[in-house]
């Protein structure tokens, strides 16, 4: 070697650039899970899910910036009674014949120093496309222990009206506000 110091400072440069790269993490759609709530005639809160989910999170933690793209298959719809994840997928909430997903698209990831805190971005229910914010209540990193890759989990909030995506039957009876409560995990590429 004609130079050590030059290979070891290449060496530092290039690790930095790795370590720099956006990282891109796959839903595990075995711990991640959209809930929404919502006030029933004021007798009690209902918390529904969806069980199947997809998509990927790219986050770049030098440059704070990040990218969040999921699908939500409706047609997967739990209201823990069969009749009622049909009612709900009927045309006058989430008319899933015509419509039988639901997507996330991010806009923009704000941190706060090297903490994601909030993403924005575009939920289109029944394709009708609003602005929503997330606003993350919990954010970690941490090697997966039975994966053996590196894995991110996040918990997240927002609330809509479902009638500005023309799924507001009953209101206000039925709360027009919905509040939505997202569990995510996913596993590093």
């Amino acid at each position: 070697m004609k130079n050590p110091s030059a290979v070891l400072a290449f060496a530092a440069l290039f690790a930095g650039s790795a370590l720099a790269a956006p990282e891109t993490y796959v839903i595990d759609d075995t711990h991640t899970f959209p809930r929404f709530q919502y006030d029933h005639f004021g007798l009690s809160t209902q918390i529904h899910r969806f069980n199947t989910v997809s998509g990927t999170v790219v986050l770049d933690r030098q440059a704070r910036s990040g990218a969040v793209d999921i699908t939500i298959d409706a047609t997967s719809v739990d209201t823990g009674y069969a009749l009622f994840n049909e009612h709900i997928q009927g045309e006058d909430f989430l008319h899933t014949a015509a419509h039988p997903t639901i997507t996330y698209r991010s806009t923009a990831v704000r941190f706060e120093g090297e903490r994601p805190v909030a993403v924005e971005g575009e939920l289109t229910i029944k394709g009708i496309t609003r602005p929503v914010t997330l606003t993350l209540t919990s954010f970690h990193t941490m090697p997966h222990p039975i994966a053996k890759k590196p894995a991110l989990g996040a918990n997240a909030l927002a609330t809509i009206k479902r009638s500005e995506f023309n799924a507001g039957k009953f209101a206000p009876n039925v709360s027009d506000e919905v509040t939505l409560s997202i569990a995510v995990e996913a596993i590093q590429q």
